[in-house]
Protein backbone atom coordinates (compact mmCIF):
# COMPACT_ATOMS: atom_id res chain seq x y z
CA UNK A 1 0.00 0.00 0.00
CA UNK A 2 1.55 3.27 -0.92
CA UNK A 3 1.36 6.37 1.62
CA UNK A 4 0.26 9.76 1.34
CA UNK A 5 4.09 10.76 2.59
CA UNK A 6 5.45 8.31 -0.38
CA UNK A 7 3.68 10.60 -3.02
CA UNK A 8 4.71 13.74 -1.06
CA UNK A 9 8.21 13.08 -1.22
CA UNK A 10 7.96 12.27 -5.39
CA UNK A 11 6.69 15.28 -5.50
CA UNK A 12 8.21 16.94 -3.34
CA UNK A 13 11.35 15.78 -5.02
CA UNK A 14 10.43 16.41 -8.95
CA UNK A 15 9.28 20.05 -8.02
CA UNK A 16 12.02 21.36 -5.43
CA UNK A 17 11.05 24.14 -3.15
CA UNK A 18 7.39 23.35 -3.34
CA UNK A 19 4.69 22.80 -0.78
CA UNK A 20 3.21 19.15 -1.14
CA UNK A 21 0.08 18.02 0.65
CA UNK A 22 -1.12 15.07 0.02
CA UNK A 23 -3.96 13.04 1.68
CA UNK A 24 -5.53 9.45 1.14
CA UNK A 25 -9.53 10.29 2.26
CA UNK A 26 -10.71 6.54 1.47
CA UNK A 27 -7.60 5.68 3.71
CA UNK A 28 -7.09 2.71 1.14
CA UNK A 29 -3.73 3.37 -0.05
CA UNK A 30 -4.61 4.24 -3.81
CA UNK A 31 -7.09 7.22 -3.85
CA UNK A 32 -4.79 10.30 -2.66
CA UNK A 33 -5.87 14.01 -2.92
CA UNK A 34 -2.41 16.78 -3.65
CA UNK A 35 -2.17 20.21 -2.91
CA UNK A 36 0.89 21.38 -4.68
CA UNK A 37 2.43 25.13 -4.11
CA UNK A 38 5.18 25.29 -6.25
CA UNK A 39 6.76 28.39 -8.16
CA UNK A 40 7.22 26.00 -11.15
CA UNK A 41 4.24 26.35 -12.06
CA UNK A 42 3.96 30.19 -12.97
CA UNK A 43 3.52 31.01 -16.57
CA UNK A 44 2.04 27.29 -17.10
CA UNK A 45 -1.35 26.30 -17.83
CA UNK A 46 -3.56 24.13 -15.68
CA UNK A 47 -2.87 20.95 -17.71
CA UNK A 48 0.92 21.55 -17.52
CA UNK A 49 1.09 22.41 -14.01
CA UNK A 50 -1.30 18.89 -13.43
CA UNK A 51 1.23 17.16 -16.13
CA UNK A 52 4.36 18.34 -13.87
CA UNK A 53 2.54 16.39 -11.00
CA UNK A 54 1.61 13.29 -12.77
CA UNK A 55 4.90 13.12 -14.02
CA UNK A 56 6.24 12.82 -10.82
CA UNK A 57 4.21 9.98 -9.63
CA UNK A 58 4.38 8.64 -13.02
CA UNK A 59 5.89 5.10 -11.92
CA UNK A 60 3.19 4.54 -9.21
CA UNK A 61 0.01 5.50 -11.26
CA UNK A 62 1.69 3.11 -14.22
CA UNK A 63 1.96 -0.49 -11.94
CA UNK A 64 -1.86 0.60 -10.25
CA UNK A 65 0.06 1.43 -6.88
CA UNK A 66 -2.12 4.69 -6.97
CA UNK A 67 -5.55 4.40 -8.81
CA UNK A 68 -6.32 7.69 -8.48
CA UNK A 69 -5.09 11.31 -7.67
CA UNK A 70 -6.78 14.68 -7.32
CA UNK A 71 -4.86 17.43 -7.75
CA UNK A 72 -4.77 21.32 -6.88
CA UNK A 73 -2.40 23.20 -8.14
CA UNK A 74 -1.44 26.62 -6.67
CA UNK A 75 0.87 29.17 -8.28
CA UNK A 76 2.52 31.46 -6.23
CA UNK A 77 1.31 35.51 -7.00
CA UNK A 78 -1.76 34.14 -9.00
Amino acid sequence: MTTPQEVETLIAAALPGARVEVFDPRGTGDHFEATVRADQFRGRTLVEQHQMVYAAVKDLMASGAIHALSIKTIAPGS
